[in-house]
């Protein structure tokens, strides 16, 4: 078939994953074009920032997670000891942040969850602080009751996932409208999912921007395009190009490299998405004409 007869459009942009919790391999024939991992050891973040992991899939890296001493994820036996920074006091944080930037990483991962040490509110807001004045966005991960609020209210850039926890009230998602929020959807049971079901369709109309992520290595996750994940964003009222945009990226002119072709027609609804990333190739396995 003629390419001038393919659709083509972005490859997908996966904003949450953990490539040392999943087996690289199926990423080298997936629709993914980039990913950006959200805390692992530094070494090995930057080590896949300049070698990627797959075919033609770029990575953007967070490296460790920022946390109170004996904070999340300390402890759990699936983070490397090296992937937890502990930060207990204002100094601290903007030395970590210093480091972070002469390490070449992307983005400043900090994590408040109720059930374990929390970074004080000045210490929060130092992290954020320092991290913009690096020219680095702040992302958290935020659980529990209170915590999506001190990450608004400390200025963060993203929430690394749609809050699941707890409802939040109408002037708060209005507080936060000019963050950005990763879906993460799937990867909960379904009453945590009715819940962020819920704050993501009211944050978007708060105009809240939600773009796409799947916690890519957190349980049993597809290794490529999560298709619950699409069912889940259009079951938010994600429809057209806000669907595309928030899976694909910016949709004008992309790279060959990131350019997937399809013989079907272009996708407007969820599942229109999930059977056109199945049958799609990279423009880069054909003649470009």
């Amino acid at each position: 078939m003629s390419t001038r007869s393919l659709t083509r459009l972005p490859g997908v942009v996966d904003r949450h994953v953990h490539l040392g919790l999943v087996d690289h391999a199926p990423l080298a024939g997936s629709a993914l074009v980039e990913v950006h991992d959200l805390g692992w050891s530094p070494r090995q973040a930057v080590a896949w920032k300049a070698a990627p992991p797959g075919d033609l899939v770029a990575v953007r890296a967070a490296g460790p997670f920022h946390t109170a001493p004996g904070g999340y994820p300390t402890g759990r036996a699936w983070a490397p000891a090296d992937a937890v920074r502990a930060v207990a006091s204002e100094e601290e944080a903007w030395a970590a942040v210093a480091t972070l930037s002469d390490e070449g990483l992307d983005a400043l991962k900090l994590t408040l969850h109720s059930d374990m040490p929390l970074l004080s509110d000045e210490v929060l807001r130092a992290l954020v602080d320092a991290a913009h004045d690096a020219g680095l966005p702040a992302l958290v991960h935020a659980e529990g009751t209170g915590q999506a609020a001190r990450a608004i209210d400390a200025g963060a850039d993203v929430l690394v996932h749609t809050p699941w926890t707890e409802r939040l009230a109408d002037d708060l998602l209005e507080r936060g409208a000019a963050m950005t929020w990763i879906s993460t959807l799937a990867i909960h049971d379904e009453d945590h999912r009715a819940i962020a079901l819920d704050n993501l369709r009211r944050f978007r109309l708060h105009g809240g921007t939600v773009v796409y992520g799947t916690d890519m290595g957190n349980g049993p996750t597809p290794v490529g395009p999560n298709p619950e994940e699409i069912r889940l964003l259009g079951a938010a009222g994600l429809v057209g190009d806000d669907l595309l945009v928030a899976v694909l990226g910016a949709l004008e002119d992309p790279a060959p490299e990131r350019t997937l072709v399809s013989a079907l027609p272009r996708p407007h609804d969820a599942e229109d998405l999930i059977a056109w990333l199945a049958s799609a190739t990279r423009l880069t396995t054909r003649e470009t004409p």
